[in-house]
């Protein structure tokens, strides 16, 4: 936990919603990263409250904020200047420290266009489509004008709030790029390579078979997609471009690159590729929700991971067992008759297909699995990697009367423990998110190391 001084800086995010939030997880590791004395939170603040909290927030000192929904056009009445593009746009997410009150900015755009990038996918010269007229489909519609993008189509149910979006930006860059579809009117659109945005809520969790449009035909009209919903992960939206044979991705590195805009206005720093990557590791390891839970063998893992799965409401899964089940035979039965590195690969294979599928779950993991470094990585991204460290006299305790370990088979097992121990504790320690000690320890109470870390 981190120590808040008097010293200490404050930012957050001002909406309505906002418990769900997971940029508090953003900015507050970017402040451990770049050890910048700063922490993250969120403000629930309705209607008509909009104008005291920020004229608050600027006299209790707070250093910057973001806005979400709804207040992202309210907002801008509380604000001493607003960037131009923002203005243009009509709609803030970001507020910056100004002399007298809060400058406003829009990072929504900066954000997608970095997705873009690190997707290696093209606005200019590209036919774009835009599902959605709200205040995000305006400001990627902006994105697309700037960024000399061939036509944009804008297709939303109310004509007249895609048409207010259609004159703005056709007013601002003085040209008829935009142009409105009603849902039922892709087919005019006769391009079949175009980038599609979908820019609604249509598909959020928890009515995540809902799609704005549902005719497989839209979707070969399609180069690749991109939705800027991040829960669930993968969309209904994303099936369908996916099912059509295009690319498909979601906006988590859209709200990454957004609230990584805002920290760098902030705090006046800059955030490296690799810290962007840091970070994104722990969001996609946070919406899965999985623990996967490493160690050596005889660590507790399978009955402490049964544990959690019962009194947790989660689904246990064993990766050893699963490969059992696979293959059709006992572990012992692969080494002896396809060997280890057969094994290995099996294990990677697994891993990936787990990783594709589950949410919500506890994963024990064979204690060799995790020494492979692409399989440290495909964990990274599962959930929270938790490393059971057991001390010698209890694993020796634990695996003394085991017969089904085939690296454990006619060997002294004290030397044997000692040796595997040597080359793996420090890669076990690596890959953790949270170390666990479970010596003298009840179940509850390792849970909530799990829980707090």
């Amino acid at each position: 936990m981190k120590e808040i001084k008097g010293t200490t800086k404050l930012c957050g995010l001002v909406g309505n919603p906002v418990e769900h939030s997971i940029s508090p997880l953003i900015h507050n590791n970017l402040s451990k990263l770049k050890d910048i004395d700063m922490v993250y939170t969120t403000f629930r603040v309705e209607d008509e409250d909009v104008d005291s909290a920020i004229k608050g927030a600027y006299s209790l000192g707070i250093v910057g904020l973001n806005v979400t929904v709804p207040h992202k056009q309210r907002v801008m009445e509380s604000l001493v200047a607003i960037d131009p593009l923002a203005k243009a746009i009509g709609a803030v997410n970001t507020l910056v420290r100004d002399e007298k009150g809060f400058k406003g900015y829009n990072t929504d755009i900066l954000g997608l266009e970095r997705e873009l990038m690190d997707e290696g996918l093209s606005i200019k010269n590209k036919t774009c489509i835009i599902l959605g007229a709200g205040g995000a489909a305006r400001a990627i519609t902006f994105l697309c004008a700037s960024r000399e993008a061939k036509k944009v189509f804008v297709i939303n149910r109310s004509l007249d709030k895609a048409n207010s979006i259609k004159e703005a930006v056709n007013a601002h860059f003085n040209s008829d790029i935009v142009e409105v579809l009603g849902l039922d009117e892709y087919e005019r659109i006769e391009d079949n390579d175009c980038l599609c945005i979908q820019c609604t809520s249509v598909g959020l969790y928890p009515n995540v078979e809902d799609v704005i449009i549902s005719d497989d035909a839209f979707y070969k009209k399609l180069s690749a997609g991109v939705d800027i919903i991040y829960n669930p992960y993968r969309t209904r939206f994303m099936k369908l471009c996916n099912k059509a044979g295009k690319k498909a991705y979601n906006g988590l590195k859209m709200l990454l690159y957004q609230g990584v805009c805002a920290y760098e206005l902030w705090t006046d720093t800059k955030i490296s590729a690799s810290e962007c990557q840091k970070i994104y590791t722990k969001m996609r390891a946070h919406m899965a929700g999985n623990i996967i839970l490493i160690g050596f063998m005889g660590s507790g893992k399978s009955t402490f991971g049964k544990w959690i799965a019962k009194h947790k409401d989660m689904e246990f899964i064993d990766t050893d067992d699963y490969i059992e089940s696979k293959e059709n035979m006992s572990i012992n039965e692969i080494f002896e008759t396809k060997g280890e590195e057969y094994f290995r690969e099996l294990e990677t294979s697994v891993v990936k297909e787990l990783q594709a599928k589950l949410t919500n779950c506890v994963i024990s993991v064979g204690g060799g699995l995790v020494v492979k470094p692409e399989n440290q990585k495909l964990l990274a991204n599962m959930g929270k990697v938790v490393y059971l460290e057991t001390p010698k006299c209890e694993l020796i305790k634990r695996l003394s009367s085991s017969n089904n370990r085939p690296l454990l088979k006619d060997v002294n097992l004290s030397d044997r423990i000692d040796e595997l121990m040597e080359k793996r504790e420090e890669i076990y320690k690596k890959a953790a998110t949270v170390k666990v000690d479970t010596a003298n320890r009840d179940f509850e109470d390792m849970y909530k190391d799990i829980i707090n870390s």
